[in-house]
Parts: C-alpha cells; sequence; structure tokens
C-alpha cells in the first residue's frame, strides 16, 4: 500500500513546486568519475553508481531483483504504472546504456521534508535527485543502504498526465511491515512505492547525486 501521511513536525518549510535546473555538476568530467566506478556509497558521503539507462531496465523488471532477509522486491499493487515514471525534463540522463552517477547520497538530512520542499532545496545546492531506477540499482549495487526507518524517495522520476501536469505521487523505496496489501509474507520485504508530493515522512530521506555522466569512450545507446 502507498505511504500515508506522517504529519508535519518540526519548522514549516516553504511548499515549493517546480522542476530542477540542470545541476552545474553535471557538466564535470566524466574522467574522476570513471576512475572510481566500483565505488558505492552505502549511505551518505560519495561514491559512484554504474547505472543501466531506465530504457533498457525498466522499474518492474529491477524491483523483483531486490532481496532483504531472503526476501525479493516488490512494486506496490496501487502503482501498476511504474514504469510510466520518468526522468524529469531537466534530469534526462547520457544518451548512453550505462552511465555513471556520482556524489550519491541518501539524503537522511531531509527527512520530514515533502518532496515538493526537497526538490527546489537540492537543485539549489547543485545536486539531483536520483531516478527510481537508479534507486534500486543502488540498493542491488549496496543492499545496506536501505535500512528501516533511513529509507529514501526517488523523485527525479515523476508521471505526467496527458495534459503535461505531473502526477501528485512521488516514487520512494523503503520496507515493507507486512500490513495491508502487501502481505504479511513481505514483512521486511524491499519495496518500491510512492508517496504524495506535499506530505512529509520522518522515515523517508531523498537520495540524489551530484551528476550523471556517459563513461570515456562509450558510444550513445541505440533501440
Amino acid at each position: 500500500m502507498s505511504a500515508k501521511s506522517t504529519g508535519s513536525t518540526g519548522s514549516a518549510r516553504p511548499a515549493r513546486s517546480a522542476e530542477p535546473a540542470k545541476s552545474a555538476a553535471s557538466a564535470k568530467s566524466g574522467e574522476s568519475a570513471a576512475s572510481s566506478v566500483g565505488a558505492v556509497a552505502s549511505d551518505s558521503g560519495g561514491g559512484v553508481l554504474l547505472a543501466v539507462h531506465p530504457d533498457r531496465a525498466r522499474a518492474s523488471a529491477l524491483a523483483p531483483l531486490l532481496l532483504r532477509e531472503g526476501k525479493p522486491g516488490f512494486v506496490v499493487t496501487d502503482m501498476p504504472d511504474v514504469d510510466l515514471f520518468a526522468p524529469l525534463n531537466t534530469l534526462a540522463p547520457p544518451a548512453t546504456a550505462l552511465y555513471l552517477v556520482t556524489g550519491l547520497d541518501r539524503g537522511d538530512h531531509m527527512a520530514n521534508w515533502s518532496p515538493d520542499e526537497a526538490l527546489p532545496a537540492l537543485t539549489e545546492q547543485g545536486r539531483t535527485p536520483l531516478l527510481l531506477t537508479e534507486g534500486i540499482q543502488w540498493v542491488l549495487h549496496q543492499p545496506a543502504v536501505l535500512e528501516r526507518n533511513r529509507c529514501f524517495m526517488t523523485i527525479g522520476s515523476r508521471l505526467r498526465k496527458p495534459r503535461g501536469a505531473l502526477d501528485a505521487r512521488t516514487p520512494a523505496i523503503w520496507i515493507s511491515n507486512g500490513t495491508g496489501r502487501d502481505g504479511r509474507e513481505r514483512r521486511n520485504a524491499p519495496k518500491v512505492g510512492w508517496c504524495w508530493a506535499g506530505n512529509r515522512h520522518t522515515w523517508l530521506g531523498f537520495a540524489s547525486a551530484s551528476g550523471r555522466h556517459a563513461p570515456l569512450g562509450s558510444a550513445a545507446r541505440t533501440p
């Protein structure tokens, strides 16, 4: 089942909603990133992820590959359109089958922020929010990055309505409690779900990166 609002605690922040400008950090050369591709951060504090382009690795196919306490990951039942959550217009990944995501951060310090508050704040910091497929792949590479009460949202992926407005749902990755439609058998399993863009959750940070880069010598992806 989707995450419900935990209510607003702490100081109020201005609720703004805007797609971020392209991170200045994304303009950096991919050379240094390519040299450290194996270093994946376990939480906040940097690292590099070699990611598969979302056109090549859909979220619905990646989620079941997640594993925690012997239980596979899953997508919540009320998110059948998970693969339609695409990168925000200004966050398109490099046009290569594989690319590097640098400076990974789980965003624990932004817990209890709403997506509408976090997105412009990350932009002001020169950071780019992770895509849903990047977040799943990060956990696949480094399972310890997903901790109970320290999970994260991937607000770089959003669903657009037919007329162009953003759907109010924002994707996240957390750990199931085995309640509701999840089923008791899924307790402690990795879970791909969503939260409302205006809601806050004390246990969800906002995963982000310093940039995305095509590996040196890589060719553009083909259909």
